[in-house]
């Protein structure tokens, strides 16, 4: 049995939604029907306008075919084809797994080189700090607690942003649920350790920490190691060689061990970039909120992580409803939540959110869609595997072609990412701005065999919005082997098979 998931952070679509300059185009079919709540003119603040203006840079998509834009572009894309053999033949030869991925850096960093080529002059301005200004005066959303000094990652969203969510809310309901007759389920919160433990949750979601010493504040120690050597790189007293030396470590930083990053932490003499006290060493820190369930505290539990979960542990009863037949869809809507370390992009990278998700589930022999022909001469652009590796472009394709050509695996993968971009064009995002990138295989999640983001370009760069995923039968194997409850589905076959039966044929 295979599965495919398709799963959203609505609070991300938030952002997206509000932070990009096509936020006009946004309100109008989300919030048509509303009026803002106040007319009376307040008092501007005193750092009105005068915070950093954010500039967008446009996609220009329409002018790669431009000559000029081709002799830019060329070094860049050899740079990264260049490295992406290199992966490619570190691979095959068995290389060591940090040669690997000190290859895998290298190439994304180069990717990201071409990326930052492949957008247009920053042409148009956007002033990201005016308009979170702007929203948070009008209470689209606030920090949480603000009044006690406020939490880290967690925001309460105002009348008008509640408004924006459900609409939001209601049309994925109608465009996904009602449209393709899914089964809705609405599963709890709290989810038992040994549930995450059999999903892989427990050992891998997780970070490595480090902790001022004197105030406790944490900081996730990959992301203050780079921070640190980039601003040694920019002091005018360093050398070439330690330039080298720093740009290895920042590139192998993803391959490290705790030890070693231990290592490095103490031969910079690193502090608290706030406070400039002594920091700990690294710790283990999962991002799961644990808890206890039941007054005795026997029972560890978790707040779950992610949606799909509740899902898959009630397959049997879900197929059940179904007539065990297939394919069928579930989904659910609800909250989920990540013990971010330091969340500091606002509504992108919080500590609860609402996630839509929808679990397909179909026989691995037929993967066509009956619905496929409806959707099969959309176009997308996508960002395939083979694409990032060779250092080539994203390309706009119907999705009917790319099918038939392999790059994106099957019917019913094809047709979930032509629904997902209809939805997204729908509650307002340009669709020049909106790309379909596909996982390589150094950052495919431990669940998944194919992956493909919607991402969409806003004053954050690209930002994940959506992840399409062919989970394969990896959720459902594991809470089968961790239970011994067969999570499967039979079916008919069309044609008798007949084999001959040796008996006793180990004793022949």
């Amino acid at each position: 049995m295979v599965f495919f998931g398709s799963r959203s952070r609505i609070i991300s679509w938030l952002p997206v939604l509000l932070y990009s300059d096509h936020v006009r185009r946004c309100y109008r079919p989300c919030i048509t029907f509303l009026h803002p709540y106040s007319t009376e003119r307040r008092r501007l603040p005193n750092n009105w306008g005068k915070k950093k203006l954010e500039r967008i840079k446009l996609h220009f998509m329409r002018n790669m075919d431009d000559p000029t834009t081709q002799n830019i572009l060329q070094p860049f894309r050899l740079a990264v084809k260049e490295q992406g053999d290199l992966v490619r033949e570190l691979k095959a030869n068995g290389a060591p797994e940090l040669d690997v991925k000190k290859a895998v850096n290298e190439l994304k960093l180069r990717k990201k080189a071409l990326e930052d080529k492949e957008l247009a002059p920053p042409e148009i301005g956007f002033d990201r700090a005016r308009m979170e200004d702007l929203l948070k005066r009008r209470f689209y959303f606030d920090q949480s607690f603000a009044i006690y000094g406020g939490v880290t990652g967690q925001f309460d969203f105002g009348p008008m942003g509640c408004a924006m969510k459900n609409n939001i809310l209601n049309l994925w309901r109608s465009h996904f649920i009602l449209e393709e007759q899914m089964l809705e389920v609405d599963c709890t919160i709290l989810t038992p350790e040994n549930v995450l433990k059999a999903s892989g949750h427990v050992d891998r979601f997780a970070d490595l920490m480090v902790k001022d010493l004197k105030n406790g504040e944490c900081f996730r120690l990959d992301h203050l190691i780079k921070a640190h050597l980039e601003k040694l790189m920019t002091e005018k007293n360093v050398t070439p060689q330690q330039i080298a030396e720093y740009e290895d470590i920042i590139v192998k930083l993803d391959g490290y061990s705790k030890d070693e990053m231990n290592a490095i932490l103490r031969k910079f003499d690193m502090k608290s970039p706030n406070t400039g006290n002594d920091l700990s060493d690294a710790l283990e820190f999962n991002l799961m909120f644990s808890t206890s369930i039941g007054p005795t505290g026997n029972l560890k539990g978790f707040l779950r992580p992610e949606t799909a979960q509740g899902i898959f542990v009630n397959f049997k009863r879900l197929l059940q409803f179904n007539q065990g037949r297939l394919p069928f869809a579930a989904a659910q809507i609800g909250n989920s939540f990540r013990n971010e370390i330091s969340p500091r992009t606002g509504l992108i990278r919080v500590r609860e959110f609402t996630m839509a998700e929808i679990e397909h589930f179909v026989d691995p022999r037929y993967k066509e869609h009956p619905k496929f022909k409806q959707v099969q001469n959309l176009k997308l652009t996508l960002y395939s595997a083979c694409n990032q590796m060779n250092g080539e472009s994203a390309f706009i394709s119907t999705i009917g072609d790319a099918v038939e050509k392999g790059i994106v695996a099957n019917q019913t993968l094809g047709y979930f990412m032509a629904r997902i971009c209809q939805f997204l064009v729908t509650v307002g995002v340009t669709p020049e701005k909106l790309r379909f990138r596909q996982h390589m295989s150094n950052e495919m999640a431990h669940y998944a065999t194919d992956c493909w983001d919607a991402e969409i370009k806003t004053s954050y760069g690209w930002v994940e919005c959506v992840g399409c995923a062919d989970r394969s039968c990896y959720d459902l194997t594991q809470h089968t082997k961790a239970t011994g409850v067969k999570l499967n589905a039979e079916a008919q076959l069309k044609e008798a098979i007949s084999f001959d039966c040796v008996h006793d044929k180990y004793l022949i």
